[in-house]
């Protein structure tokens, strides 16, 4: 099996990368936006804001495509839509389209900010969308893309993913832990803080069940999952936690004081959905463990401290 990842340098793909899964899985090809890895290494160029995807899916002619490549800037997106609806939306319906007419399975990942937040249970992966802001837009017309292509495809959703490397909220909080006395965080924002790690093993589970089920468990397996760990807490909890956690293993001095705020206090360009939990019972059907946040939580802070 020829599996090719995309978005290699990311915090995703590069947990990807490290765990080995996937190259235990079959021949793995990795790609980044300019052919280089974050480790000096030497990758496939695979830049989503340009043309050329067919010409290096035709080169390497991959069996599976996991897509971790993605357009992040959240608030940036205001100013820069069409890009971002370039990467997340038009370049997904390329690798879709490819996909469909070579046999190949795709592995895409999208996002809680497909949702506009207003609920107040989990949300299944059927419930109605609707995008608060470009990015969320751009995120949702990447699903839509991939399935009108009419390729195989899992769409994994996930939310607050976060990873020991990289640009996320647990470092950020790390290095401002160290610098101040007191951090003021939102408190009126739900989630599920999801590590890389819990994703990548999520991945490989549902990629293993795809490989060894016949056609009807395929059509069955097809579609969208909700990839997030369980439970659920705010900005502000998540933040004491990583301090705690962060200061039991004296990887900071003293934890600062963590104040609760609104959203209305930290305005941002983009708005963010208010709830973002997402109902992740259809991958414990599947018999895939999705652990409570807080375990994902030690399990970095753990790495962190090794």
């Amino acid at each position: 099996m020829k599996i090719l990842l995309l978005g290699a340098n990311g915090q995703l793909g590069r947990s990807f990368v490290e765990d080995g899964g996937l190259a235990a899985r079959g021949k793995l090809a990795v790609a980044t936006r300019n052919g280089s890895l974050w480790n000096g290494g030497r990758a496939e160029v695979a830049d989503l804001a340009r043309p050329g995807l067919d010409r290096l899916l035709g080169q390497l002619a991959p069996d599976v495509i996991v897509n971790t490549a993605a357009y992040t800037a959240v608030d940036r997106a205001e100013q820069e839509e069409a890009l971002a609806a370039r990467v997340n939306g038009e370049a997904v319906g390329e690798l879709g389209a490819w996909a469909a007419a070579h046999g190949a399975l795709v592995v895409h990942y999208s996002t809680d900010y497909v949702f506009d937040g207003s609920a107040t249970a989990p949300y299944p992966v059927d419930a109605p969308t609707g995008p608060l802001g470009a990015y969320g837009r751009s995120k949702l017309a990447g699903e839509e893309a991939l399935r009108a292509s009419g390729a195989d495809h899992l769409i994994l959703r996930t939310a607050w993913v976060y990873a020991p490397h990289g640009h996320n909220f647990l470092r950020t909080m790390l290095r401002l832990g160290a610098e101040r006395e007191e951090l003021r965080v939102v408190a009126d924002q739900y989630g599920a803080p999801t590590s890389t790690a819990l994703i990548v093993r999520a991945s490989l589970a549902l990629l293993d069940r795809w490989c060894d089920a016949d056609a009807t468990e395929r059509r069955q397996l097809q579609g969208i999952h909700h990839v997030v760990a369980s439970g659920y807490t705010s900005w502000h909890g998540f933040a004491s936690a990583i301090f705690d956690e962060a200061h039991a293993r004296c990887l900071i001095g003293r934890i600062p004081k963590v104040t609760p705020i609104t959203t209305a206090e930290f305005p941002t360009p983009a708005r963010r959905p208010a709830w973002s939990v997402l109902d992740n019972a259809g991958l414990r059907h599947h018999g895939i463990d999705l652990p409570d946040w807080s375990v994902g939580l030690r399990e970095t802070m753990d790495r962190l401290a090794g």
